[in-house]
């Protein structure tokens, strides 16, 4: 199993880093990486909620993606699921809502355990397995970015 994890201070209340990151249909909108985003059960989101995404991994090339939510638990914590060629992913959106330069700002926190499921995914993990969690890094730091700049000061203002 490889873990890799990722923070960052986002200057927005943790309830507007929530509604966004929360928000289905809107992912494409503000994740640079997303091409087209299909919610596949509508309806409030919570545990059991699907959708599909379409992602440019940096090399160009679309792919599909699948996530469940396995746990929501608002504004503090989203857990997600997605299951991949070779290995099973967990992806877990830690919020905590703390003080910074007399602001309100979140420190968000995300954790992407992927868990071999097949011989080939346990040898690629093995050959792979620094690259691999480089690129894992990457993505997650520029979805971070990309929240960052959706829900910083500006927009957390025009939503008050």
């Amino acid at each position: 199993m490889s873990t890799v994890t990722v923070s960052a201070f986002i200057e927005a209340q943790d309830v507007d880093v929530w509604r966004l990151l929360t928000d289905l249909p809107a992912r494409a909108d503000w994740l640079s990486a997303v091409g087209d985003v299909e919610v596949l059960n509508p309806g409030d989101l919570g545990p059991g909620t699907a959708w599909r995404e379409t992602r440019v991994r940096p090399d160009g090339v679309a792919e599909a993606e699948e996530f469940l939510v396995v746990e929501a638990a608002a504004p503090a914590r989203l857990v997600l699921s997605s299951r991949g060629a070779g290995a099973d992913y967990r992806i877990t959106w830690t919020l905590r809502a703390v003080e910074r330069r007399r602001r309100g700002c979140t420190e968000v926190t995300v954790e992407h355990e992927a868990v071999p499921t097949r011989p080939y995914g346990r040898v690629l993990a093995l050959i792979l397995g620094g690259l691999a969690a480089r690129a894992v890094e990457g993505a997650l730091r520029r979805d971070l970015a990309d929240l960052a700049l959706a829900v910083g000061p500006a927009r957390s203002a025009e939503a008050a």
